[in-house]
C-alpha cells in the first residue's frame, strides 16, 4: 500500500504519479496493490497513476473511492472520474485508449475477451498501463482517492472481431426520416441498455439514431444484433471537454475521438477534423447548457450542425435557439453560404427520458448513413418534439420558382414570395415566421385537431431568410411558449 499528496497549482494539462508496480505470479492467482492520494484544489484537468503490468496477466480489474465532505452553500464538491490507457501511452489522440467511465462507475475490468461497459477489450499485454483520473470538481478540503489495482494471471482468451450495424436499412427512397442523434445508455453514464433504446426509439417513430456515449466508443460493437431494416443505427462519441461537447455522428465504426483539452489549448480543430477524416459530423451539443463544462466555448467554426434543442425545452434551450438565430443574420452577409443548421436530440439517459423527444427530422435520399449525414450538413430538417408532429415548409415565387427547407429560393429581390406552412400534431399551438428581421408573423392557435395551414407574402429584400416555429400556448411546459417544432430556414434571393 501506499499514500501519496499531489501539491500543485492552476490546470496544467496533466500530471503522472509514482508508479504501481506487480511481480509475476502463477496462472489463476490475483496480486492486488492499493494507492492513496489527495488532490488539491487547483489540481490538472488529468491525473495519470501509471502500473508496470508484467507478462502473463489476463484480467485488469480497477476499483476506486473517494472523500464527498460537506462544502459551504454555492460551492463545489468532489467529483472524480476514470479511465484507462494500455501500454500504448496516454499521448493526446494516440492509441492507448481502453476506456472511459466518467463517474458512473466504481470499478472495471478488461481482459481480451471482454470488458466493463465504457471499456475495450483486447489483449493485456506487458508494460506500463495508466488509470486515468479527472478531478471535475475539487472540494476546498482536497479530494482524498482510494484505487485498489487487482491483476489476475493466466492464459488469456481470444479477443472477439468486432461486428458493427450496417449503414443502410430499408428506406422509403427520397423522404422524411426522424432521428434522435444524441442518446446514453450503460456505457457511459445512462441506464437504459442498448436494447431498450433500440426498443423505445422504435416506439418514438424514429428511423435512425446515433450512439454517443461520452468519451468512448465502446458501445459500437454491441449494437449490430439491434439494428433492422426499420432502424438505421450510426456510430458516433459524445467528445465531453472541460468547455464543452460536441457530438460526433456517423463516425467509421471504432473510431474513438480524444477529449483531453480545453479551448485555450488550440486543439479541437485537429480532433475536429479527425471526426470529419472518419465520414462523421461535428455538432456541437446543448451550447448555452449551465452544468459545469458543459457551455461551449470552442466556437462554430469546425461545425456541420448544431444542437439547438436538447432534451424537454429549457431557459438555456431558448437561448441557444436565439444565439443560433443571431449566426444565420450574420450568415446573410455572405450570402447564407457559410449558414450552420440546427438540429434537436433527446440526450436521454434514464426513465423518465423520453428518447425522441425531441427529433430531428431529414430528408434524406434514403435510410443511409451518408443520406441522412447529407441531409442534415445540407439543413434540410426541421425539430419535432415527436412523431406526432408534422410539416411542410416551403417558398415559391410568382414564376413557378420553389424552396423548401434549407434550400434558397432565387428571386429578385422585390419579387413577391408566398411562404407556405402546413402543421399537423400540433394542437392549440401557435404559429411564427421569423425572418432576419425577427418575428414577422404570429398566427392564432391551431384547432384542436392541430392541423392548419398558414400563407405569408414577403420579398427577397424584405426577408434574407425565413424559418417557421410552432410553439406551445403560453401555460404549457418549463418555458412560457416553448417550442413543439421548428424549421432551418429557407434564403431568398439572388
Amino acid at each position: 500500500m501506499g499514500r501519496r499528496a499531489v501539491f500543485v497549482t492552476g490546470a496544467a494539462a496533466a500530471l503522472t504519479l509514482g508508479s504501481v508496480s506487480f511481480a509475476s505470479a502463477a496462472p489463476r492467482e490475483q496480486r492486488t496493490r492499493t494507492v492513496r492520494g489527495t488532490l488539491p484544489p487547483g489540481s490538472p484537468d488529468f491525473v495519470y497513476v501509471p502500473v508496470e503490468v508484467p507478462r502473463g496477466v489476463r484480467e485488469i480489474h480497477v476499483a476506486y473511492t473517494y472523500d464527498r465532505p460537506a462544502v459551504p452553500a454555492g460551492t463545489q464538491g468532489n467529483a472524480l472520474d476514470i479511465g484507462l490507457f494500455d501500454e500504448r501511452g496516454t499521448e493526446l489522440g494516440g492509441r492507448g485508449f481502453r476506456g472511459w467511465s466518467g463517474g458512473a462507475r466504481t470499478e472495471f475490468s478488461v481482459r481480451a475477451d471482454a470488458a466493463t461497459p465504457g471499456y475495450v477489450p483486447g489483449p493485456v499485454r506487458p508494460g506500463t498501463w495508466h488509470i486515468a483520473l479527472g478531478p471535475y470538481t475539487v472540494a476546498p478540503q482536497g479530494l482524498s482517492y482510494e484505487i485498489t489495482v487487482t491483476l489476475t494471471y493466466g492464459e488469456q482468451d481470444e479477443a472477439p472481431r468486432p461486428v458493427y450495424p450496417p449503414e443502410r436499412a430499408a428506406g422509403r427512397g427520397r423522404a422524411w426520416y426522424r432521428g434522435d442523434c444524441h442518446l446514453h445508455s450503460e456505457y457511459s453514464d445512462g441506464r437504459y441498455t442498448l436494447a431498450e433504446i433500440a426498443q423505445l426509439a422504435r416506439a418514438a417513430g424514429l428511423d435512425f439514431i446515433n450512439s454517443s456515449e461520452h468519451n468512448t466508443h465502446s458501445a459500437h460493437a454491441h449494437w449490430a444484433g439491434l439494428a433492422g431494416d426499420d432502424l438505421l443505427i450510426l456510430l458516433g462519441e459524445e467528445v465531453t471537454t472541460r468547455n464543452g461537447h460536441v457530438v460526433a455522428l456517423g463516425t467509421e465504426p471504432g473510431t474513438f475521438v480524444d477529449w483531453r483539452y480545453r479551448a485555450r489549448d488550440n486543439r479541437f480543430g485537429r480532433f475536429a477534423r479527425q471526426i470529419r477524416r472518419a465520414g462523421g459530423l461535428v455538432v456541437p451539443a446543448h451550447p448555452h447548457a449551465t452544468c459545469i463544462g458543459c457551455n461551449w466555448k470552442f466556437g462554430f467554426v469546425e461545425a456541420d450542425a448544431v444542437e439547438v434543442w436538447n432534451g424537454a425545452y429549457t431557459p438555456d434551450d431558448e437561448v441557444a435557439l436565439a444565439d443560433w438565430d443571431g449566426m444565420l443574420v450574420a450568415s446573410v452577409r455572405d450570402g447564407g453560404r457559410d449558414w450552420i443548421p440546427a438540429m434537436g436530440s433527446s440526450d436521454s439517459h434514464r426513465s423518465p427520458d423520453v428518447i425522441g423527444r425531441p427529433q430531428t427530422v431529414v430528408l434524406a435520399d434514403d435510410l443511409t448513413r451518408e443520406a441522412i449525414q447529407d441531409g442534415i450538413r445540407a439543413g434540410r430538417s426541421y425539430v419535432a418534439e415527436s412523431s406526432q408532429l408534422s410539416l411542410s415548409f416551403t417558398a415559391s415565387g410568382g414564376r413557378g420558382e420553389h424552396a423548401g427547407i434549407g434550400e434558397r429560393l432565387r428571386v429578385a429581390d422585390d419579387t413577391p414570395v408566398t411562404v407556405r406552412l402546413e402543421v399537423t400534431g400540433a394542437p392549440r399551438c401557435t404559429v411564427r415566421l421569423v425572418t432576419d428581421q425577427g418575428v414577422l408573423f404570429t398566427g392564432d392557435p391551431l384547432p384542436v385537431s392541430g392541423e392548419g395551414v398558414v400563407e405569408w407574402r414577403t420579398t427577397a429584400s424584405y426577408a434574407a431568410y425565413v424559418r417557421a416555429e410552432i410553439r406551445h400556448e403560453t401555460a404549457a411546459g418549463p418555458v412560457p411558449g416553448a417550442l413543439a417544432a421548428f424549421t432551418n430556414p429557407v434564403f431568398l434571393g439572388r
